[in-house]
């Protein structure tokens, strides 16, 4: 789990799973945490730290380590379907839901470190994720030692692009892949001050990139992002591969792993340029990758599981090339006087004005229309002291010059900071309960 959890995070994963064990690093801002939700957590049986403090009631992993009697197989040994390890999803809505997979998981993601992160034993990976949630265990450990890579880990107490691009530089990385948020910061750095000539291969996933950020990396690296796209329920799903040319946007083709579809509502096929819900076949057995169930929720897992297809809540179009095309959650999907808009088709359009740094867009309710689109907008740095009407319009015609009309955001705030899960997905939920208020 993240270091930022905080009592009432711990209290909730303890309970909603019967953690009888917490191993943590020994500072003082985790410790204290763990410390304050034991009261409220029966079925904690013991709790250890790494270092470098020790509190009170705490085991010495260290100590324990050397103490430890010799391994001894078990008589009945896990099996292959057994559950390996759990994630709690990082909750865009709702409570995090507890994702369990089996011990075949780490051989799904094979096709993550050799074939989309087109890693081999010369490369010098990093990936850039809190290694508390699951784009760690995507970029930094199954894929990219089964592909014999080296992992680079940096531990930074707070993301500044700036030192990233440093260690890029002096660290000879080859290889690097981060959210879009991290992309969208990187390339409003001066670039040219430092050598980025080691950087080999670039992937971007965790949201749907937006055409500008590819343009402008491309054009200040020469290097092209190759996008990809999973959950914390699956493996890599969809994804741009070496051999392929990425279409800026486009989360790639279906990883041959999986059978991958969209369907309409009705459950029949979209066709091509037509929006549907990504579906994962499993008629034919559980895939390598896909999670064995929601623990402790049978009816979760059937809801998003039945019939013999699995449910990814996504909403993605298909091209006459058989590239995917990202439209958003099936929940964010605005529906304004009969149209139904993408977010991501209208942030993509504003993230191409130089004012915008970050956006999210929602639907709020409106008596004649249903919905309207709202932008919620981080201004950069130079157009902060221009926020107001004029801003506003200039934007909105933006928007009506960029991509169809009908999609501009009729309502626009601005703010500091977009609401953000602990991995750096945008909350537009919490942007449309506030709304609702």
């Amino acid at each position: 789990a993240t270091h930022l959890l905080t009592k009432k995070d711990i209290v909730y994963r303890a309970n909603a799973a019967d953690i009888k064990m917490i191993v943590c690093a020994g500072e003082e801002v985790i410790t204290k945490h763990i410390i304050d939700s034991l009261p409220d957590s029966p079925s904690i049986k013991s709790v250890v730290s790494v270092g470098p403090e020790i509190p009170e009631g705490f085991e010495d992993f260290h100590k324990g380590l050397e103490s430890a009697a010799p391994f001894v197989r078990p008589e009945h040994p896990n099996s292959n379907d057994d559950i390996s390890l759990m994630y709690f999803t990082s909750g865009t809505t709702g409570n995090p839901k507890m994702v369990a997979h089996d011990f075949t998981y780490p051989l799904g993601h094979i096709v993550t470190g050799s074939f989309w992160h087109n890693l081999h034993k010369d490369s010098l990976h990093l990936t850039i994720a809190d290694t508390g949630w699951g784009k760690a265990v995507w970029g930094k450990l199954y894929g990219q030692w089964i592909a014999g890579a080296t992992v680079f880990v940096y531990d930074h107490e707070k993301f500044t692009p700036a030192d990233m691009l440093q260690m890029i530089q002096d660290y000879h990385i080859t290889s690097l892949c981060a959210p879009p948020t991290i992309f969208r910061f990187l390339i409003r750095e001066d670039l040219t001050k430092y050598d980025l000539s080691s950087l080999q291969y670039c992937t971007i996933a965790g949201e749907a990139l937006n055409p500008a950020v590819f343009d402008t990396f491309y054009k200040l690296t020469g290097i092209k992002l190759m996008e990809g796209f999973g959950q914390t329920e699956t493996t890599l799903t969809v994804a741009t591969f070496p051999w392929m040319e990425p279409k800026p946007g486009s989360m790639g083709v279906p990883n041959p792993q999986y059978d991958v579809d969209l369907l309409r509502p009705d459950g029949s096929r979209a066709e091509d340029g037509e929006q549907g819900q990504i579906v994962i076949h499993t008629t034919n057995g559980k895939p390598i990758g896909l999670f064995k169930e929601y623990y402790r929720d049978a009816e979760r897992t059937h809801e998003a599981w039945h019939d013999g297809l699995y449910y990814t809540g996504d909403v993605a179009w298909r091209d006459e090339d058989g590239y995917l095309w990202f439209v958003g959650r099936a929940d964010d999907v605005i529906k304004s006087s009969g149209y139904r808009i993408g977010p991501f088709e209208v942030e993509s359009a504003l993230m191409t004005h130089p004012a915008v740094v970050e956006c999210a867009i929602t639907g709020v309710p409106d008596e004649i229309r249903g919905q309207v689109v709202k932008a919620t907008i981080v201004l950069a740095k130079d157009y902060k002291d221009k926020a107001g009407d004029a801003l506003i319009k200039e934007l909105q015609d933006h928007v009506k010059k960029v991509t169809a009309p009908y999609k501009y955001p009729r309502v626009v705030e601005f703010v500091d900071e977009l609401p953000k899960t602990i991995s750096g997905k945008i909350r537009r939920v919490e942007i449309r309960d506030k709304d609702k208020k």
